[in-house]
């Protein structure tokens, strides 16, 4: 499951973008941005469980 959630916080990411930038409110382009950024933060934190299939095949 943690291999898909760099995916999912992605994906998370440009609907927050997408949903932020529709609604017309004072805070709602700082606010959206700031979620986006953590959500990315989410995703690159979690990149080290993907599977690397390049080191299994050397050894």
């Amino acid at each position: 499951m943690k291999r898909y959630l760099t995916s999912i916080f992605i994906l998370i990411s440009g609907i927050v973008l997408i949903i932020g930038m529709g609604v017309d409110l004072y805070w709602s382009g700082i606010a959206s941005w700031g979620i986006a950024f953590i959500c990315l933060i989410f995703a690159a934190y979690f990149t080290k469980y993907i599977p690397n299939d390049k080191n299994d095949k050397q050894q």
